[in-house]
């Protein structure tokens, strides 16, 4: 706001009162793009609309013509260019029903939850954010037009029953052109909306060392340009989310994953950007001096020992007994050997008690420690606060294209202590090992990718197998220790 100015005319028929902008008797009330022109200038100013001036724009509201005038298009465009000042604006002309005049789409949207507390706002209001937060990266793309509206519009589709993916792309095709959008616009618009979760899902859940993974979404996105709005896209979605949606970790998976895709897109080869990077030269040195090995450091935890089946699964429960979330773990075995690394994250704060946890997992490897009885007390002692009426029904999704060399088992479920010990249990039961893994935490669900192979080294591909460890993964999951 303008500290220290009360009235002043910015506009034809426009007076701005210390914040406040008014309609005089002289503003023309036929004017289409009225509504549009104060939005803009009350948000510009970090202001807002005077209730009575809304009231006579909603009673003399002029629907635009369809397509939208380039001057229409413009205006919407600058309005969500302001940024957070432009959410009230927004808000206020959605309460009086001239927002939905320009998006009759937007109606079902309006107030309504999100389905899990991963999200801090309703959906319209989610909306409104993820536009403000691209706001602030529009000179990382070559079209901040397509960014804001792709941003205020990507999930317009969870207002309607079904697939809030499918659902907005179909939204989209009539939208964008209605916008005054022409055709190559209006199919970016579409595909932000079709694939404004790729990034985020397959940095988090793929193995971004996997050829076949940079391959899928450089086939799937096809263009740089659209890369890079989308790459602006999840950052701007993410934020928009809440707090845990967008960290360190996971923005730096999307930035390495767009790196390689770019690089793919612009010609090169994929081989340039794809290299094994496990395990790294010192990982390499543990395992080839074949010493039993347990190692905590930072928020690291490094163990060799004989590759025995379990191994993941036991080290995994510890973690979970020490209240440390695995959020990627990677294992490579060679010559009877077995390196597993794993990544965590503590749950309750501060840093893992690596001295204790080293310990356990010395006696958990050699059958010296419980561990299905502890994690079943500790479950009993800490069952997670629920942030959701209904928790994910447990799925597992089986996978065996994105990696040549291994399946990807997806499960998703409710979040609990020692889910990941759970699922890697059952996989060890059924002789499945795990090569790769990546899990987090989204409210109170969990999703965990797991690149696995049968007891032969091959890829999973017999249907009855798959089908047993479908059911032995959902006991687990489902059943009190």
């Amino acid at each position: 706001m303008l500290a220290g100015i009360r009235r002043q005319e910015v506009a034809a028929g426009l007076i701005l009162d210390d914040g406040r902008l008014e309609l005089t008797d002289e503003a023309d009330l036929s004017d289409p793009l009225l509504m549009l022109r104060c939005a803009v200038t009350a948000a510009r100013h970090g202001g807002y609309l005077q209730r009575s001036s809304l009231e006579r724009l909603a009673d003399h509201a002029v629907p635009l013509s369809n397509p939208w005038p380039d001057e229409a298009r413009e205006l919407f465009v600058e309005l969500l260019a302001v940024g957070l000042d432009a959410v009230p604006v927004i808000e206020d002309l959605d309460h009086v029903g001239l927002f939905v005049l320009l998006v009759p789409e937007w109606e079902p949207c309006r107030s309504r939850p999100q389905r899990n507390a991963y999200h801090r706002f309703t959906v319209d209001r989610h909306l409104m954010e993820a536009a403000a937060e691209a706001s602030r990266l529009v000179d990382r793309v070559d079209r901040p037009d397509l960014l804001l509206v792709g941003a205020l519009l990507h999930d317009i589709g969870k207002g309607y029953p079904g697939d809030h993916t499918e659902v907005g792309v179909e939204l989209l095709q009539a939208i964008a052109p209605r916008m005054g959008f022409g055709a190559d616009d209006a199919d970016l618009l579409v595909a932000m909306v079709r694939y404004h979760l790729l990034l985020p899902d397959v940095a988090t859940r793929r193995d971004l060392d996997d050829d076949g993974t940079i391959r899928q979404v450089a086939e799937a996105v096809d263009d740089p340009l659209l890369l890079r709005l989308l790459a602006a896209l999840t950052e701007a979605d993410s934020i928009a989310t809440g707090p845990s949606a967008w960290s360190t970790w996971k923005a730096s998976l999307v930035r390495e994953l767009v790196e390689r895709t770019s690089h793919v897109l612009g010609g090169g080869d994929v081989g340039d950007v794809v290299a094994r990077s496990f395990p790294d030269a010192s990982q390499q040195a543990l395992l080839d001096e074949g010493a039993f090995t347990v190692r905590g450091d930072g928020d690291t935890l490094t163990v060799v020992a004989a590759d025995r089946p379990g191994t993941f699964s036991k080290v995994a429960g510890v973690l979970a007994l020490n209240g440390a979330d695995v959020v990627e773990a990677s294992a490579h075995s060679e010559h009877g050997r077995a390196l597993s690394v794993f990544r965590v994250r503590q749950v309750l704060g501060g840093s893992p008690d690596w001295p204790r946890i080293e310990d356990q997992v010395d006696r958990a490897l050699v059958g010296r420690l419980a561990l299905s009885a502890r994690i079943g007390d500790r479950s009993r002692t800490y069952r997670p606060i629920r942030l959701t009426a209904r928790p994910a029904r447990p799925t597992v999704t089986v996978d065996n294209s994105s990696s040549a060399t291994a399946t990807v088992l997806e499960v998703t479920c409710p979040d609990g202590v020692g889910v990941i010990y759970r699922i890697t249990r059952a996989f060890t039961e059924l002789e499945i090992h795990i090569v790769r893994a990546r899990a987090q935490t989204l409210g109170s669900d969990v999703v965990g990718a797991f690149y696995v192979r049968d007891s032969y080294g091959a890829k999973v591909t017999d249907s009855e197998h798959l089908a047993e460890i479908e059911m032995l993964v959902l006991w687990s999951v489902s059943v009190d220790l």
